[in-house]
């Protein structure tokens, strides 16, 4: 037991001090003035839970009669979803390449970066209130806002997954003579792919859910009828769409756990 004793040398990485105790004492304190300044009470919460169990029972059993509707809603999502992948990760692709700051000169990569940085600085629900504005009600809102925060996601990962590379596969291939393309397929594709996959399934994994959020602001898919349902006090049929959407999930995130199993 000799290797788990610790020797005199060896600093203790959990010690105290009067500063540490003063931080964790400034956290806690504000912790609690932020509670009281924001009525976060014990009594509110008691009173929230009896809320939540009447509202409960007015949504069992789901209501079911408006399967047809529901299937259409669930439908629109999916290609809201399918869209704005394709286009989120096409533009993502190049966006990340130029703001890989070991591929590209400061001139080029900064702007970029302030591009993507721009596009993951505001919430998707804000951004499909503005592209509701402009475009009106509908998918293409919300297309254009999931491309919008894909863009966001993706071309940043993919920029810092570029930047991680090592350049000696990449030198040796230059050195025999190989063209841009083969370069690029051979030295620099095998070092990302893993990287790539994994941040492309996820941020598809996340596309699935958006439009139920995004369609209460009408940027189209099943959250339009939920937000319908939700106006009209139809809490059995707002059961039945968040039924539907969890099942939904669950099943896209099998699906993505199959593929990441066979490509990564």
């Amino acid at each position: 037991m000799a290797g788990l004793t610790s020797t005199p040398n060896q600093e203790n990485p959990f010690k105290t001090s009067w500063v540490n105790r003063l931080i964790f004492a400034v956290i806690i304190g504000y912790l609690f003035y932020s509670m009281s300044t924001l009525g976060l009470t014990l009594d509110r919460l008691i009173l929230g839970f009896g809320e939540s169990e009447r509202l409960l029972s007015r949504m069992f059993p789901p209501d079911f009669s408006r399967s047809s509707l529901l299937l259409s809603g669930l439908a629109e999502s999916l290609q809201i979803a399918i869209i704005s992948s394709f286009f989120g990760i096409v533009i993502s692709l190049f966006l990340g390449l130029m703001a890989a700051r070991n591929m590209m000169p400061a001139i080029v990569s900064i702007p970029i970066r302030g591009f993507i940085a721009l596009c993951r600085s505001f919430h998707p629900v804000i951004i499909a209130i503005l592209f509701v504005k402009a475009v009106g009600f509908g998918a293409l809102a919300g297309i254009l806002t999931l491309v919008f925060a894909s863009i966001g996601f993706i071309a940043k990962l993919f920029a810092e997954a570029i930047e991680e590379i090592s350049f000696k596969p990449v030198e040796a291939i230059r050195a025999t003579g190989a063209s841009s393309a083969s370069i690029l397929l051979k030295g620099y594709w095998p070092q990302i792919m893993p990287a790539f996959y994994s941040i492309v399934l996820f941020r598809w994994d996340i596309n699935v859910r958006e439009p139920a959020v995004l369609g209460l602001v009408g940027a189209g898919g099943v959250g339009v009828i939920l937000n319908d349902a939700q106006n009209l006090f139809e809490w059995q049929k707002v059961a039945m769409i968040l039924v539907s959407i969890f099942a939904v999930v669950i099943i896209a995130e099998a699906v993505v756990i199959q593929i990441r199993n066979k490509l990564i």
